[in-house]
């Protein structure tokens, strides 16, 4: 009876597990809505609300391109000097044309990605390893590019794609949504998708199974490096200055708090990518309530690292079940 009993608690504790890690950052993300609105009615402003957009777009990009690599059991710790470099690079390609300076931008966040996964996939080191020596190396290398100096930028094209609208929304924020829609479509859809998740679960499966681990497992981190590419554009043309020095930086933690917040387990196996959407607009408004009433950053650190700490424990003790 007595082991009966510790069963049935044991069972309605995992269903309780599951269900806040599915639904509980929509939950409370509504309830922060509230309490936003509650304490400043002007929260809902079409001002304020498009700033938020604007702000949140760059940071759901990479955390799309960052759930697909966690989904693999991975992390990516060079999004930020990606975006750096992005910064750096596309002033320089301008004169050329917006598109060519895009391509050229994401070219290069693709091969930073291409080079992380060719560690991880062919050398076997750690992706945590890996992607933290590119990270060194592609800040540096944005710096050296860049002259180790901010620069504005007075392209047309490209201030446009970081300010205009379409419908009363940014277009940062209608991109962004697009690849949310399309990394859905992956991961749910396809057999690419099947194959990362897979990955993640068993990777010695998968191989023994024959599926094409080393080449999956490169193209997660070559579509992390484009997005974060695309994201360094976004930035640029919204702030209308290439700073590769502060641009890009913690943006790796963010994207990673977004993803765990939205449900992906860092232990890999499964990919949520409207729960990656909800946790980037829950840490936007965490952010955005407390800088609204002057709380300083570093409480606002503190927050956001207890919210992280909590979504990672939630997660785990889930899967140790």
């Amino acid at each position: 009876m007595t082991t009966l009993t510790w069963a049935g608690v044991a069972r309605d504790r995992d269903r309780r597990l599951q269900l806040l890690q599915e639904y509980g950052v929509y939950a409370a993300l509504a309830v922060l809505f509230v309490v936003a609105v509650g304490l400043d009615s002007s929260f809902l402003s079409v001002g304020n609300v498009r700033i938020q957009l604007f702000q949140v777009a760059p940071t759901l990009l990479v955390a799309l391109g960052m759930a697909l690599v966690i989904g693999t059991e991975g992390i990516d710790l060079s999004v930020g000097a990606v975006i750096a470099l992005s910064a750096a690079v596309v002033p320089l390609y301008l004169g050329y044309g917006l598109p060519t300076a895009l391509l050229i931008a994401l070219l290069l966040g693709a091969v930073s990605g291409a080079v992380s996964g060719a560690m991880v996939a062919f050398a076997r080191i750690q992706p945590i390893v890996a992607t933290l020596s590119l990270m060194i190396g592609v800040r540096g290398l944005s710096e050296i590019v860049n002259g180790n100096s901010a620069k504005p930028v007075v392209q047309s094209g490209l201030l446009s794609l970081g300010s205009n609208s379409f419908a009363g929304v940014p277009v940062m924020a209608w991109i962004a949504a697009g690849c949310a829609v399309l990394a859905g479509l992956v991961v749910r859809r396809t057999t690419f998708g099947r194959q990362l998740v897979a990955i993640g679960d068993n990777r010695q499966a998968s191989r023994l199974s024959g599926l094409p681990v080393r080449r999956v497992l490169v193209t997660v981190y070559v579509i992390s490096g484009a997005l974060a590419a695309l994201a360094g554009v976004m930035i640029i043309g919204h702030g209308a200055e290439a700073d590769p020095a502060h641009q890009g930086l913690n943006m790796e933690l963010n994207a990673i708090t977004a993803v765990v917040v939205g449900g992906t387990p860092l232990t890999g196996g499964r990919v949520r990518v409207l729960g990656t959407v909800a946790g980037a607009l829950f840490m936007q408004l965490i952010t955005a309530v407390l800088t609204q009433h002057n709380v300083p950053t570093s409480y606002t650190q503190i927050v956001e690292a207890a919210i992280i700490c909590f979504a990672v424990y939630a997660s785990q003790e889930r899967g140790s079940r």
